[in-house]
Parts: structure tokens; C-alpha cells; sequence
């Protein structure tokens, strides 16, 4: 069973949180993005770009299913909870939402490949936080403020971590 996972908006720094606790409690990190990347052979962007959601969604799962199966800090890609077979999944999971504000997320994404966020970066995260929010919040165990450094997050979640765990 995966040691935590982590949910949230693009930019919201999973990937990174993700290597830094694996790093501390010294064990392995999995992106389901660097997964789903490794079965079809390209970028998860130009995946989904030219397969569309439906199959990019199909193969998230699988990712998510085999990660959750693993001793491994989780770092999920932010539409991991628009289906419900994989918030189904997540309930089975300590997960936590990191959340930041918007003018911190675009500054995270400014230059990066994000097929869902469209050409106006900041009115795609407003589109997306107003429809992923409640699923984030629904699978969670605890919302962390992910603004700051990685160390400042990185102390918030282990906090947070000692109070949850089981």
C-alpha cells in the first residue's frame, strides 16, 4: 500500500513533494505521469493530446492502480479525480490535497506543457479548481498549503502525517 498520496491543481508542486518525502522516509517515489509516460512511449502531454482524455483517463487508472499497490510516496496527476473508479481507489488511500493560490500556480506553470489548462493558463486553473475541488476535498485526508519552498511544504505535510497516520 502506497505510504501517502498526493492530489492537486497543475503547478501545485506533487512531483517534487513527492521525491522529497520519498527521499526522507527513504523509500521509492511514483508519478503516475512518469508511468503512464513509460507505457506508451512519449510524453504524457502528447498522449492525451492526440489520444484524447477518455484513453489518457483509461491509462491514469491502471498507473494509479499499480502505484497504490507499491511502499511508495504517490505523486498523481491533477485529473487523477474526475473519474470515480479512481476515487474509488483513492478511498483506500491516506491522501492529501495540496492546494496553493492561483498566482502561485501560474507561476509554477507559466512555461510548462499543460494540455488542459488551454492558452490562457490562469483562466484554465480557475476552470479547473471550480471543477476538481470537491473531488480533491472528498478524497482527502487533509488539504496542505503547498505555497512556499518545498521545505515549508515538506514540514507542513509530515506534520500533518504524524497526526493522520494510522
Amino acid at each position: 500500500m502506497a505510504r501517502l498520496v498526493l492530489v492537486g491543481l497543475p503547478g501545485v508542486g506533487k512531483t517534487t513533494t513527492a521525491r522529497a518525502l520519498a527521499a526522507y522516509w527513504r523509500c521509492d517515489a511514483i508519478d503516475t505521469d512518469d508511468v503512464i509516460g513509460e507505457q506508451v512511449g512519449m510524453a504524457p502531454a502528447d498522449f492525451l493530446r492526440e489520444e484524447g482524455e477518455t484513453d489518457f483517463r483509461a491509462r491514469e487508472l491502471d498507473a494509479l492502480r499499480a502505484a497504490l499497490s507499491s511502499d511508495a510516496v504517490v505523486a498523481t496527476g491533477a485529473g487523477v479525480v474526475t473519474t470515480s473508479a479512481a476515487r474509488d481507489l483513492l478511498a483506500t488511500s491516506i491522501v492529501f490535497w495540496l492546494d496553493s493560490d492561483d498566482e502561485t500556480l501560474l507561476s509554477r506553470v507559466r512555461d510548462g506543457e499543460r494540455p488542459l489548462l488551454g492558452v490562457d493558463h490562469r483562466q484554465g486553473l480557475a476552470r479547473l479548481r471550480a471543477e476538481r475541488e470537491g473531488w480533491y476535498e472528498a478524497v482527502s485526508r487533509v488539504r496542505v498549503d503547498a505555497s512556499g519552498s518545498s521545505d515549508e511544504v515538506l514540514r507542513r505535510i509530515l506534520v500533518e502525517a504524524e497526526r493522520v497516520a494510522p
